[in-house]
């Protein structure tokens, strides 16, 4: 129980008004710290997000033996895929037809005459079947690709550079020396698929010259059957396979992108400590400031401890009010804004975590900034304060 009278909640607040332009610098100092702080975390829930929602756990992907988690360096017989649905039980079936999805993937050069650019960007050469695997994927706009034509995920503007304006329907892009339509566009989710250019699997193997795939992926009655899979790939020898559940290829691609995690942590903590410096430099120049005001206080009875907790209670509330700033602007014009990364693309996430993370950072500067200017109140004597004008 307090043995001592607090400065009125008001008197706080009115103080706040009392400077509208200090406070306003202040206000606006903090709320750009905390706005970069939403744009690191949700690039981190961003990249968490594509990585996951790519994966499903009854999908798994064969692959040559010996590529590591390298897709586009793998090569596998083109036979492969009417071998694994033949041979292994437990492959989802419908009206007689797998669930096998043979494709080529790949990373190439891409020319777009109109906009007279080069890019490197992410193809995948595929069958309707793919629409039986890839179970998130959604046609936006267009249709499923005709000869001489391509479907583009939604952020392939994005990993191209571009703005999804530049890059619609209809328009013509070169990729492996032949000039390719944009029949549609389509999503997947949210997943790392968003970022590719589809096109007919036996078109881009002749423009390629080549015969063999890169891998199969099959949908699974269940992830309990995924040991006969296994056991396939093992038993034939001659095939050179490997398998992998889906999920666990994207989780060993989290694992990869740690290092950059870990970076994007270090980003947040470097801007909130110079938030905290900042703030702490306002916050002094305000105590400074209003010396001869604290020591009044002072002398109409009130023990520094309520002056300290009362400057306190200024820094959060200021602090409070950036952070629910920041989180309008994050939340308006930062989520689902797309950035371009090595895997190819994906949308930063203002999700509840992120809001959480921002919101606490914002009120922790408040806090911290404004502890070490109250204390400092408490060392001046009040002859000295009230001599202060």
């Amino acid at each position: 129980m307090l043995r001592f009278s607090l400065i009125p909640w008001e008197y706080g607040v009115r103080n706040l008004f009392r400077r509208p332009l200090r406070t306003l610098l202040t206000l606006t100092g903090l709320t750009t710290v905390i706005v970069l702080v939403f744009i690191v975390v949700g690039f981190i829930r961003g990249l968490e997000h594509s990585l996951s929602a790519s994966g499903d756990p009854d999908v798994a992907i064969l692959f040559s033996l010996g590529m590591g988690e390298n897709l586009e360096y793998s090569s596998i017989p083109m036979r492969t895929s009417e071998l694994v649905a033949a041979s292994v039980g437990g492959i989802k079936e419908f009206h007689g037809r797998k669930y096998a999805s043979p494709e080529l993937y790949l990373g190439t050069q891409i020319t777009l005459p109109e906009q007279e650019r080069t890019a490197m960007g992410l193809v995948r050469g595929v069958t309707p079947a793919i629409l039986l695997v890839r179970r998130k994927v959604e046609l936006e706009s267009g249709r499923w690709p005709e000869p001489g034509e391509v479907l583009i995920g939604q952020l392939v503007a994005t990993k191209l550079g571009l703005s999804p304006e530049q890059l619609t329907t209809g328009q013509a892009i070169e990729l492996e020396g032949r000039s390719w339509k944009i029949s549609g566009i389509f999503s997947a989710g949210g997943s790392a698929f968003e970022s590719e250019i589809w096109c007919r699997l036996d078109e881009l193997q002749q423009a390629m010259k080549r015969q063999d795939l890169s891998m199969v992926a099959v949908t699974l009655d269940s992830p309990d059957v995924y040991p006969d899979l296994d056991l396939f790939c093992k038993e034939r020898l001659d095939l050179e396979l490997q398998s992998v559940r889906e999920v666990s290829y994207y989780q060993g691609l989290k694992k990869d992108y740690g290092p950059i995690r870990m970076l994007a942590w270090l980003i947040v903590f470097l801007v909130s400590g110079a938030g905290v410096f900042a703030g702490l430099n306002t916050l002094y120049g305000a105590v400074v400031g209003r010396t001869s005001e604290l020591s009044m206080l002072q002398t109409l009875g009130f023990v520094r401890r309520a002056i300290v907790i009362s400057l306190i209670q200024e820094g959060i509330l200021l602090s409070t009010a950036a952070s629910l700033i920041a989180a309008l602007i994050a939340v308006l014009l930062i989520n689902g804004v797309a950035v371009r990364f090595t895997m190819g693309a994906f949308s930063l996430q203002i999700d509840t975590v992120s809001l959480l993370i921002g919101s606490g950072v914002g009120i922790l500067l408040g806090l911290l900034g404004a502890i070490p200017p109250a204390l400092r109140a408490l060392r001046l004597p009040i002859v000295d304060g009230l001599k202060s004008v």
